[in-house]
């Protein structure tokens, strides 16, 4: 378990935590930033998707300092996030971490720090807690748009790119120290076969598994 959240606090940037600097939105939505962004939402939540992701950290000189890659299963809202040796299970409700390297699964109710590994949830429920605005168009007609939270957290802003084709692409964490995370989806392919249970820790499959509850 421990090797799961130090790579995910690396590779996240600590996006639970509390910053002491204030910067938070304010004003009018953007409506050119809310259309493309509920477009992108919509194809995310439509037939279920499979794609990988790469996270990226940067220093405060744009220098990589890690490199994680992930695959990753989503549908409406649920997700499987495998790793070498790690995978993340999630059925909307609750998070399985499972660290094959110890044989332990971790279970947990979803908190902030899950929905960034859900970029539907993201997308789809943002307004809860940022605001949008619309930044430009790039030469291949990917939107760039940057998502400002209303609270205080350890980073000031999220950058989203949003492909001509209502695809997220790239997703920027911007903290305060400079420092960037960043997760570089590709492979993306929609209509795959799932079902319920592939959003679930499969218990009986794994009975050698230590599992630790503390929902």
């Amino acid at each position: 378990m421990k090797k799961i959240l130090i790579v995910m606090l690396m590779l996240v940037t600590a996006t639970v935590a509390k910053s002491q600097i204030t910067h938070t939105a304010s004003g009018t939505e953007d409506k050119k930033a809310s259309a493309i962004l509920a477009d992108a939402a919509k194809k995310m939540n439509g037939a279920p998707v499979t794609f990988t992701v790469t996270m990226v950290n940067r220093d405060s000189q744009k220098k990589e300092t890690a490199r994680q890659t992930a695959q990753v299963l989503y549908s409406k809202g649920k997700y499987r996030v495998s790793f070498p040796s790690n995978i993340l299970y999630s059925d909307g409700k609750s998070i399985w971490h499972w660290n094959q390297d110890v044989s332990e699964v971790v279970v947990q109710n979803i908190g902030e720090t899950e929905d960034l590994m859900n970029p539907a949830l993201l997308l789809s429920t943002y307004q809860k807690n940022f605001k949008a605005k619309y930044i430009r168009s790039e030469a291949d007609g990917s939107s760039v748009i940057d998502l400002t939270p209303k609270k205080s957290r350890s980073y000031h802003k999220i950058r989203v790119i949003i492909s001509k084709n209502s695809l997220p692409v790239r997703m920027e964490i911007h903290n305060y120290d400079a420092t960037v995370g960043e997760f570089i989806v590709s492979g993306f392919k929609s209509g795959v076969s799932c079902n319920d249970k592939d959003f679930v820790f499969d218990a009986s499959a794994h009975k050698n598994v230590e599992i630790i509850d503390m929902r």
